[in-house]
């Protein structure tokens, strides 16, 4: 398939220098290594190139991607479902139907991606054979490591008796490669150092809390913030819970993530900071990466970063593919900044009074059917549109699930619009509608 072609389904007309050096390395070397930061664009840069080693009559995986979350895993799918190659692409994860799964793979995809503890099960219980799979992209390996899944990792490169290509991929650089993965020598690609050095959109600020009550501290300097799209970093879901009962107090329209929500929860406040309906996420450092956020425009570490790893992967949150964004340091009178700090930042002071952000243009409309229920997007923006007397430009972004859809709304308009099709059928099916909380 034609490369220009599939970059035109992306927007884009030139892949970037990182891109370029992958796709090549990828396309001429068995083993290869590629360092580079959240936001780079690593995912379209191993896809391309693996798309001529696709063979239409070959009827088992020809690509094995293992990654560390669902949510990395349904990202990377939407990718290369957006590439249109023509190929059969499915995800495998914990939390997902297996009995769904094991349909899929009845009939083998030629790309597969899943977690390794989903993957492991389904070789296990023999609805997946790799023994003649030649392809194993291990995307942000170390991520899957330092997640305790390195025994299931061993189990299933084990089965992989017929490869002959594998591609590690990092957002930081590799300590060492485990023996398992089978790598004697590699193509190392690192686009760590040139992005940090060139990184000239990104503004760094330190914020001294005087007194100690750090969380008022937090919530002057959103209050500065306003309504910009921002992620804020604690190193305990404690905190994460005790910030997220602090905004709701003031009615902040607001979304908090880490791992110890359900996952449909995770996934429904990523939606809602992609369409908008949110401009504030509470984490951990599950968000740090390996998850689609765009355009976040500040980072706050409330909690200081233990690493400069840790560090790189949260301001890799902001400034990324070329544009500014801004990092503060929240210190308390017992912090100080990390030494891995080369330069001082520039010191922010906050405002004596709370000043409440303005609200969202946004809300999110939840709907009970999804891809299960043969329900897509157009069948929502007709029902929408025609039943709920919506104007294309009060209809946002939509995102349809297996079982659920969201549907970005004007404010203004939602509560009207729900009220005119609470008894519309879907698909000629009684469904569920109502304003996500």
């Amino acid at each position: 398939m034609d490369s220009s072609n599939i970059l035109s389904k992306f927007n884009i007309t030139q892949l970037n220098e990182m891109q370029l050096a992958a796709a090549d390395a990828i396309s001429k070397e068995r083993n290869v290594t590629l360092i580079s930061p959240t936001g780079s664009g690593k995912t379209l840069g191993f896809l391309l190139p693996i798309l001529p080693f696709l063979k239409e009559d070959n009827l088992g995986v020809q690509a094995l991607i293992m990654v560390p979350s669902r949510e990395l895993a349904l990202q990377i799918e939407t990718v290369f479902k957006q590439m249109s190659s023509g190929f059969k692409v499915n995800c495998c994860y914990g939390g997902h139907s297996v009995r769904i799964e094991e349909n899929n793979l009845a009939q083998s995809p030629a790309v597969l991606i899943g977690t390794p503890g989903r993957l492991a099960h389904h070789i296990r219980t023999k609805s997946l054979d790799l023994r003649n799979t030649p392809i194993l992209i291990l995307d942000e390996f170390d991520k899957s490591l330092e997640f305790g899944f390195k025994e299931d990792m061993e189990f299933i490169v084990s089965q992989m008796k017929n490869l002959n290509k594998r591609v590690l991929t990092s957002a930081t650089s590799l300590d060492e490669i485990p023996p398992f993965v089978g790598i004697k020598e590699a193509k190392s690609l690192n686009f760590t150092k040139e992005r940090i050095d060139s990184n000239s959109g990104l503004v760094v600020k330190s914020v001294r809390v005087v007194g100690d009550d750090k969380l008022e501290a937090l919530m002057l300097l959103l209050g500065k913030i306003g309504n910009r799209a921002t992620i804020v970093f604690c190193n305990h879901r404690e905190a994460v819970n005790r910030i997220s009962e602090q905004l709701s107090k003031h009615k902040i329209e607001h979304g908090f993530y880490h791992g110890g929500l359900e996952q449909i929860d995770r996934e429904k406040t990523l939606i809602k900071l992609r369409n908008g309906s949110i401009q504030f996420l509470i984490t951990t450092d599950l968000a740090a990466r390996g998850l689609d956020i765009p355009e976040i425009e500040v980072v706050v570490h409330y909690q200081l970063p233990a690493t400069e790893d840790v560090m790189i992967h949260r301001n890799g949150r902001t400034a990324r593919m070329n544009a500014s964004g801004e990092v503060y340091f929240l210190l308390g009178t017992e912090d100080f900044l990390p030494k891995f700090i080369n330069e001082i930042p520039e010191e922010e002071f906050l405002p004596d009074t709370f000043v409440l952000p303005k609200p969202l243009d946004w809300k999110t409309l939840y709907i009970s059917a999804g891809k299960k229920d043969k329900v897509n997007k157009m069948d929502i923006v007709g029902m929408l549109l025609q039943k709920g007397n919506l104007k294309k430009d009060e209809l946002g972004k939509i995102e349809v699930l297996d079982k659920s859809a969201y549907a970005a709304i004007r404010s203004n308009k939602i509560n009207k619009t729900l009220q005119l099709v609470q008894t519309e059928k879907i698909k000629g099916k009684k469904v569920k509608m109502e304003i996500a909380s």
